[in-house]
């Protein structure tokens, strides 16, 4: 195809998506306690959240596998702080920077904890005889995320 046939295809598709997102209505909500509510009347929700010093993207009944945490056992409930963001397929409320737990609730309870593969490290220094072997396996704790539990605020 030639430039000017791809540049008049491209607009003409760019004016029919367009004109389809124009046509739908979104409804927006007025204020948090309305996007709580929207979010919860959706079929799946979606927290994103920090665990362990990174972000994750979590839905309920995921298997997460995480740096090995101190100080817990299996079967440990754990409830997650840091919600930085909850959203569904159709709706999403961000955190400035996190949700207050007061409104929204996820815990996760310790699966196991465990180690990953074997990781061999080789080191040498060539007409020297130095050889050395490093392996190491990094251990892990599993966490099974339990249901996203939104609370209304009290009005006192």
């Amino acid at each position: 195809m030639a430039t000017w046939q791809i540049r008049s295809w491209l607009s003409s598709t760019i004016r029919r998506v367009a004109s389809c997102s124009v046509s739908t209505q979104a409804v927006l909500p007025k204020n948090a306690s309305a996007a709580f509510s929207l979010i919860r009347s959706q079929p799946s929700q979606y927290i994103v959240a920090s665990l362990a010093g990174r972000k994750y993207l979590l839905a309920p009944r995921d298997l997460l596998t995480v740096p090995h945490l101190k100080d817990v056992r299996v079967g440990d409930v754990l409830a997650l702080q840091d919600i930085h963001e909850v959203g569904s397929r159709d709706y999403t409320l961000r955190g400035d920077p996190v949700i207050s737990s007061s409104r929204v609730r996820v815990e996760a309870t310790v699966v196991e904890h465990t180690k990953g593969k074997m990781e061999v490290v080789f080191k040498k220094k060539r007409r020297k005889g130095y050889q050395k072997t490093i392996k190491n396996k990094h251990p892990y704790t599993r966490l099974r995320i339990g249901s996203i539990q939104f609370s209304e605020p009290s009005h006192s």
